[in-house]
């Protein structure tokens, strides 16, 4: 029995990995790049040992019966498509990431990030399903709990504009607030940072 490890920020979907039959009995797995080049690894597992994936198109193999660890080695990109096309042709396009930004102190969008949003909401609707994730940020004026509640009202804003477009099941809209963490732009404690300010739309 093969086991897979996520490492990093690695995902087992077409996208990271690539199963296929060998030629003789056994399993193959092929790593594939992240679609925003990223690093991704995992380890491939087997009860005689494991191997650890982590360069695009590196691929392991463990033959049936075997008494070894999988034997990794690189495959050749273009041969990997050329013999999984269908496979690759069915795969969802990358993720898209939207920044808007806004107001000081408050939950209204800035005049420019009305049409950043409406971008948002279009290149949902061009998909079929997947999810979309929000995360709100704020600058650092104000004490960190008043930070932590207003990025989270600033993500369920977004994320009502979304609900309200009636096409968008609320159980595919993930919003979360990141109070101050996770800054654009690094200042000191209470500076007024239009950049900080802001809820970052991701569409998968």
């Amino acid at each position: 029995m093969i086991q897979f490890q996520r490492l990093s920020r690695a995902f087992i979907a077409l996208s990271t990995l690539l199963l296929a039959a060998c030629s003789t009995p056994g399993t193959r797995v092929v790593l594939l790049p992240q679609a925003d080049g990223r690093p991704s690894a995992v380890v491939v597992t087997t009860r005689n040992g494991e191997q650890t994936l982590n360069k695009p198109f590196q691929r392991a193999t463990a033959l049936a019966g075997g008494t070894g660890k999988p034997v990794v080695d690189q495959a050749d990109p273009a041969k990997v498509r050329a013999d999984n096309q269908t496979l690759f042709d069915l795969a969802p396009p990358p993720a898209q990431s939207f920044t808007v930004f806004f107001d000081a102190g408050g939950v209204t969008l800035t005049e420019n990030s009305q049409k950043t949003m409406r971008d948002a909401v279009a290149a949902a609707m061009a998909r079929n399903g997947g999810d979309i994730v929000i995360s709100g940020h704020t600058d650092t004026v104000g004490s960190a709990a008043q930070n932590d509640e207003l990025s989270r009202r600033r993500a369920q804003q977004v994320r009502q504009m979304f609900v309200d477009q009636r096409l968008f099941p609320a159980i595919r809209i993930e919003a979360v607030g990141r109070g101050e963490r996770e800054l654009a732009v690094r200042t000191p404690d209470e500076t007024n940072e239009p950049r900080n300010r802001r809820v970052v739309v991701e569409v998968r």
